[in-house]
Formats: structure tokens, sequence, C-alpha cells
């Protein structure tokens, strides 16, 4: 722990919207700086998953749809929340087969990173999955809309460099598979 900065002693927390898939939180915190009370928002949501699936050709398989926050289409390996009770490998494995239609067996871990700590208190695991093979339909619910597709794990820098993979946690996932595997 630093020496220099401390961490603040929140004192109260209060639910503002509960929005089903996060709350939005008013938390007051003591700074241990000045001991002053200060306000800030924080958005209280599940752990999310993202899975890297790579088929024994050495293609990722990835799910373009579309959304709404951006407004856009978007190009992203699978991923989603982790139900209550869920582990983060199972939940990831269950992503994969829902928004691709791709078992993923034997995931391993390539850590977890914290998606925007200034807002969010929830955790992002990330997963590679080898050698996935496709096994069911995709199970989108009635709010989603995916499109499987196969992209060479070679191509990925250049995607990322470029902007056509523009998802921040899913670039995330991908530099760090990249990093670990070159």
């Amino acid at each position: 722990m630093s020496e220099l900065i401390k961490p603040w002693r929140r004192i109260h927390t209060k639910i503002l919207a509960d929005l089903r898939i996060l709350k939005v939180q008013e938390v007051t915190a003591v700074s241990p700086k000045t001991g002053q009370e200060h306000g800030f928002f924080v958005l209280d949501t599940v752990d999310w998953v993202n899975v890297l699936p790579i088929t024994d050709n050495d293609e990722v398989v990835f799910v373009r749809q579309y959304r709404h926050g951006s407004d856009a289409l978007s190009l992203e390996i699978p991923g989603g929340m982790v139900d209550p009770g869920e582990v983060p490998d199972i939940a990831a494995a269950r992503e994969c087969l829902e928004e691709s239609g791709f078992l993923a067996e034997g995931l391993t871990s390539l850590g977890v990173l914290n998606p925007n700590p200034a807002v969010f208190n929830n955790r992002l695991h990330t997963f590679v999955a080898q050698g996935v093979r496709p096994s069911a339909a995709i199970q989108n619910t009635p709010t989603e809309q995916t499109e499987v597709v196969l992209i060479p794990v070679a191509e990925l820098s250049d995607m990322l460099l470029d902007g056509r993979i523009d998802h921040a946690l899913v670039a995330a996932t991908l530099w760090r598979y990249l990093y670990l595997n070159r």
C-alpha cells in the first residue's frame, strides 16, 4: 500500500436507481487527507467475462452485434455478465455458446481487469479457449442479434490498430493475449 495515498472511508450509500443490469449509487466518503465528506457516483454491477475463442484453424470467433450505447454495429468476442452463484470460467463458456454457438472447453485465464475504477465497482474476467468448435445454434434473447465472424489470429493487431475492433474491453483482452503469445 502507498505511504502517500490512503483509501477513503465510505460513510453512506444511497441507491438512486436500480436498472436491472446495474444500480446507480450515490456514495458519501470521507477524505483521509482532509477529513471532509464528498459525494461520488458508483455504478454497482456484477462481474463480467470475455472469452477469446480460437478454432483449430487459428481463427478467432467474433460476434457482430448492434450496440445501443454507440448506436452502431460492434465486432466483439463473446462475453457478458456472470450470473449469481456462477464462477467466471463457466460464465465465459456459457456466453460463448449462447452468443456464437461455439463450445469453449478448457479455458485459460488471461487475468482480471477493472473496467473503469472511476465509476464501476466490478471486474472483467478474461479467458482464452483453444480448439473451439461449432456445437449449437446461437441462443440470442429477444433483445440480441449476433452474427458469427471468423477472423485469423494473424489479423488481430492490424484490426486493433486501424479501429475495426474498438470495444475497449475486447481490445484489452486481445492485446493481453497477443502480448502473452508473442
